[in-house]
């Protein structure tokens, strides 16, 4: 059993930063209206040339938890800590996506393909499939994205730091969200749409991109209370001698 206090908080952060990650991939196929969704009537944007609405990927609900964890990973367990939990979340989605692929390739029973046709899924394996079986070029693409993000993150999160100090939290923590998101928030649809079968234009790209980033922006000043929060809670859990020496030592890591 793990007994020292600092590792239990790793184990868990690490935890509940996989837990969001992995759903974020797999719920991220649905693609939801934010209007209706909140009661409001439709926003119709112009950017680049293209017109839309307030649409977005269902793991935007959840990819804000993963920024948040990645900062607290960091301010305490350094570059080294949040790195180690990046590859094996990268390596654990490719893991899922590959027994999702497997499993959408099993024989369905005969009785279950239309078992929910009375509530409107004649099909129950190509609905399955369409869930599940999201294209290469989007995995790939989520990948990449999530490992560069990630690796930008705590790098500017440490040079705000050594400039710093202890002092403004939410500076480094949210810069470097901020610069991290630029990254993952183009560059996952460059490789998925642009480079994938659907052949985006570049100018549907920079819109749809710049939507996107703008969530993510305000997202990560929204959240600001919720860093500090989570520091309090830790530090009160750890005691603050041992905080402070486990944030020296990430510094320095």
């Amino acid at each position: 059993m793990v007994s020292d206090r600092s590792q239990r908080l790793f184990v868990v952060l690490c935890a509940v930063f996989l837990a969001h990650a992995l759903l974020a991939e797999f719920v991220g196929v649905k693609i939801f209206a934010l209007e209706p969704t909140l009661g409001l009537r439709t926003f119709d944007w112009h950017l680049f040339g293209q017109r839309g609405t307030l649409d977005f990927t269902a793991g935007v609900l959840l990819w804000p938890a993963v920024f948040v964890l990645t900062d607290v990973i960091n301010e305490y367990f350094g570059r080294r800590g949040v790195r180690f939990i990046s590859w094996v979340t990268a390596l654990l989605i490719v893991y899922a996506f590959a027994f999702a692929w497997i499993a959408i390739q099993l024989a369905p029973a005969g009785w279950w393909v239309g078992a929910m046709s009375a509530r409107g899924v004649p099909d129950q394996q190509a609905a399955y499939a369409v869930i599940f079986g999201q294209g290469m070029w989007t995995i790939g693409g989520s990948l990449v994205a999530f490992l560069l993000g990630q690796f930008l993150d705590v790098s500017i999160f440490h040079r705000i730091r050594r400039l710093t100090g202890e002092r403004k939290l939410w500076l480094r923590a949210t810069v470097s969200t901020l610069f991290s998101q630029l990254v993952d928030s183009f560059l996952v649809l460059y490789v998925a749409f642009v480079l994938g079968p659907q052949q985006w234009s570049m100018q549907r790209l920079y819109a749809i991109g710049s939507v996107n980033y703008t969530y993510k922006v305000l997202a990560a000043i929204a959240l600001i209370p919720v860093i500090y929060l989570l520091h309090g809670l830790i530090e009160r859990w750890l005691g603050r001698g041992t905080a402070n020496r486990m944030k020296l030592e990430a510094a320095r890591a």
